[in-house]
């Protein structure tokens, strides 16, 4: 890669940043998947997997008037320091559950609710700062850098702590722990370059401001709209567990691999469409489809009693999603004024990041009712059908044809 595409490295504040950044979600990873061996282990309860994801999106849903309202107010820096060292805090508290050898899920549960509260603040806050770290000239090369750097922590963090765990489940706790702490550091250091913020008074309308302003757009309300059904129909990550021991009998790291698979299809087509031109038309249209294919690929997870065929089945599915995400983030991005970034971002963040946790709480609620296997069929069916009703439901969204529009020609269209 030449100059241009280390062009965001140049700068200290961003290499600091991405190496915080990609500590964080390694850290996110390899607890995830630990937690929910550690839960199905200890549970052996579909439904106590499915509390897993209830207890982490209930923040979410809580603080969404006011994440993103303080992304947009206060330091982004100091926002980020705080949320890495709850997390830490959070990871060594679930680390004394383990080391006192039988593991209360109650307190588990608390401690999931510490760790979603604080990824309530840090997701927006985390979209809202990287144009504080580069020149605008290079924010492109550095949002790029900065998925990227997500989709490595994605791919690693669940097979690397699927290892750890059974080499001692103690082992991924400590290392998110440290990771989280590492990323407190790192944030401490950074020196972020001035913004021009508004110290406004914190009205309602203000506070709501965001979802308005969805509300209105048509096109990014069904976008988002979308994604947060589809995944919560179709998120079936939170039954891995119940594969990897039950089904497929591959323990820990078995469950990492499970986990990994679908961002190994992500980082795959990511290569496709930044080589290609699929999405250079029919944007909308690619979008309703890449959902149809990630229900499709749901249901032959659920239906598959091959390890070898259910990983092909993540991947494909994991593929589908990242078209349906870059529309859905290209889209949001493009349309949404600085102003209201922060506030945009923290309802994005609950239709879209906490829909995952809500998906495992749906999925482990309906296996725990009629199995894991039809729980998973049943999802991609629901996800299949709700692409075809969101093609009526927001034509807007279905015609779309280029991500960015260009605003001159609708101008020249509009007046002709």
């Amino acid at each position: 890669m030449g100059a241009t595409g280390w062009a965001a490295f140049h700068y200290r504040e961003f290499r600091l940043f991405c190496a915080a950044r990609f500590a964080m979600a390694l850290a996110t990873q390899i607890q995830t998947v630990a937690v929910a061996w550690l839960v199905y282990d200890a549970s052996q309860s579909a439904l106590s997997l499915g509390l897993v994801g209830l207890a982490s999106f209930l923040p979410t849903i809580a603080l969404v008037l006011v994440s993103g309202l303080v992304a947009d107010r206060y330091s982004r820096r100091w926002i980020l320091i705080i949320v890495a060292g709850t997390m830490m805090v959070s990871s060594l508290g679930i680390l004394a559950q383990v080391q006192a050898g039988v593991p209360k899920l109650s307190i588990i549960y608390g401690l999931l609710v510490a760790l979603g509260a604080a990824r309530a603040f840090g997701k927006p806050t985390f979209q809202a700062i990287v144009p504080n770290l580069v020149p605008k000239e290079d924010l492109a090369n550095a949002i790029a850098w900065n998925s990227s750097v997500m989709q490595i922590a994605t791919i690693s963090g669940p097979a690397i702590g699927g290892i750890l765990y059974a080499i001692d489940p103690t082992a991924p706790f400590i290392g998110s722990a440290g990771c989280f702490g590492l990323a407190a550091l790192l944030m401490a250091v950074l020196r972020l370059r001035p913004a021009a913020t508004k110290r406004e008074p914190v009205t309602w309308s203000r506070v709501i401001a965001g979802l308005v302003f969805l509300r209105a757009k048509p096109v990014l309300l069904g976008a988002i709209s979308l994604d947060l059904f589809a995944v919560l129909l179709g998120g079936a990550t939170a039954l891995m567990p119940i594969f990897a021991r039950d089904v497929f009998h591959v323990g820990p790291w078995g469950l990492g691999l499970l986990r990994s698979m679908p961002a190994v299809g992500a980082v795959l087509m990511a290569v496709v469409l930044a080589h290609s031109s699929l999405l250079a038309r029919h944007a909308g249209l690619r979008m309703l489809q890449a959902v149809g294919i990630f229900g499709l690929a749901t249901i032959g997870f659920g239906l598959s009693t091959s390890f070898g065929l259910t990983l092909v089945f993540l991947a494909i599915l994991g593929a589908a999603d990242m078209v349906s995400v870059v529309v859905r983030q290209t889209l949001v991005q493009a349309e949404t004024p600085d102003d209201l970034r922060g506030r945009v971002a923290a309802v994005n963040t609950v239709f879209i990041g906490a829909s995952n946790e809500l998906g495992e709480f749906e999925s482990g609620t309906l296996a725990w009712l009629i199995g894991p296997a039809p729980a998973v069929v049943v999802g991609g069916v629901g996800t299949v059908l709700l692409a075809v009703c969101w093609r009526f439901w927001f034509p807007e969204l279905a015609r779309r044809d280029t991500l960015v529009r260009d605003e001159l020609a609708d101008h020249r269209k509009s007046a002709a």
